[in-house]
């Protein structure tokens, strides 16, 4: 395999991707569609899919400002898990976990879906409380899960520092053997792909400046290549979903941060699982190219910038090379920044809204990677039937007038 670094990998990264974007059509949009889903990432790629595959609906049209998976897609940190605490979130994210365990068979395209299983450490005596319960209701909701001490996670991880005298001494972890990762850009390449085969209209470089909304229905949309009659419209616009609601009147419970990652150089193979700690913010996994992925917290501030700050960058470093001293020398190969819509309860939005025909995807927070089929698949059935999947009813936007908050806000291990 032909090894890229530095500027290298960018050229090589660029011609990929200018290969790829050749491949599509971008056809003259219709005059109108039975469904426009605004946003072409996974989600709304996955969502325009189940479309076409479970429902029948073809005459379907993706509307992306930019080019395919171009967002947060391919700002992630690829890992993949299920064990989160509450019933509705568990139901959810094992709901897509399942997808995940048949997407490459399903799409016939290799999205890299590796289940080398996921650690949640615990710190302190609150961490291993709070381990304790979450694995205990995985349990109980049919999900894999266990907890391990510090030498258990000494086995799993030989490289990792456990002994008591670290700055941030290992006493146990959660496991979830099921959990790993998947190619990100690939997930996104293989939803467009299945959804073009199928007669999915896929426009890039069109983007959404309004809706069409008629006695309280949105008839369509308003775009920079002219208008675009639907009967529904659904919006899986990742961090600018608060804008585009604003557009239709609406306003939603959400903020957006940049959310960080960054690679190292490649590395030969050391490190088989993914690594998480909630307390520090660092979780560490390494890729088939063999670099090491790292992901950061958010950033405080809000923000729609891509590029990221080097200071939570440096914070995450200190804490991953506290915890792996043999990576103290392994030089950053490329940071960057993700838009993170994040709700008050940490779990998305997944609603239909006042205006009739116009329902919103959105608010995934730090765990939307590990949601694409899910969320694809229980969006899909919504827009179909003009109502709510069972999967999705408790994350209504009207959860934020009656209090029935679903709060993962820390309770299943944070993030990615």
């Amino acid at each position: 395999m032909q090894r890229y670094s530095g500027f290298g990998l960018v050229k090589h990264a660029l011609s990929h991707h200018e290969n790829w974007q050749r491949q599509w059509r971008n056809p003259t949009p219709k005059k109108e569609y039975d469904v426009i889903i605004v946003g072409g990432g996974g989600h709304g790629l996955a969502t325009a899919y189940y479309l076409a595959k479970e429902h029948g609906i073809t005459n379907v049209a993706v509307i992306e400002k930019g080019w395919l998976g171009g967002g947060n897609t391919a700002r992630n940190t690829t890992i993949v898990r299920s064990n989160y605490l509450w019933d509705e979130a568990a139901a959810l994210y094992e709901h897509s976990m399942k997808l995940w365990e048949g997407l490459s068979q399903d799409l016939n395209y290799n999205v890299m879906f590796s289940q080398r299983g996921v650690l949640n450490l615990g710190h302190t005596l609150q961490d291993m409380r709070d381990i304790q319960r979450r694995v205990n209701a995985n349990r109980l909701n049919g999900i894999d899960s266990e907890v391990l001490d510090a030498k258990g996670v000494q086995e799993l991880v030989p490289i990792m520092d456990c002994s008591k005298n670290a700055r941030y001494p290992v006493m146990g972890a959660s496991w979830q053997p099921r959990a790993g990762v998947a190619r990100h850009d690939a997930v996104a390449w293989g939803f467009a792909r299945g959804a073009d085969a199928r007669g999915v209209d896929i426009l890039q470089q069109t983007e959404v400046t309004g809706f069409k909304i008629l006695d309280g229905r949105v008839v369509g949309v308003h775009t920079n290549r002219g208008d675009i009659g639907a009967k529904t419209v659904g919006c899986v616009a990742a961090g600018n979903s608060g804008v585009l609601a604003k557009m239709a009147g609406i306003k939603l419970p959400l903020e957006s941060h940049p959310l960080q990652a960054l690679v190292s150089e490649p590395l030969k193979p050391i490190l088989d699982t993914v690594v998480m700690s909630n307390h520090v913010h660092g979780y560490i996994s390494q890729s088939d190219k063999g670099d090491l992925v790292i992901g950061a917290g958010i950033d405080g501030y809000l923000g729609y910038g891509q590029r990221g700050s080097y200071s939570t960058v440096e914070h995450t470093l200190q804490a991953i090379v506290e915890m792996f001293p043999i990576f103290s020398r392994v030089r950053m190969n490329r940071q960057w920044g993700g838009i993170v819509d994040t709700c008050p309860d940490a779990c998305p939005i997944l609603s239909a809204t006042s205006v009739k025909g116009l329902f919103f995807n959105c608010g995934w927070g730090t765990g939307g990677f590990k949601a694409t089929p899910g969320s694809g698949h229980v969006f899909a059935a919504s827009l179909a039937k003009g109502e709510m999947h069972p999967i999705a009813a408790p994350f209504s936007i009207d959860r934020f007038n009656t209090g029935a908050l679903v709060d993962e806000h820390g309770a299943a291990g944070v993030a990615h």
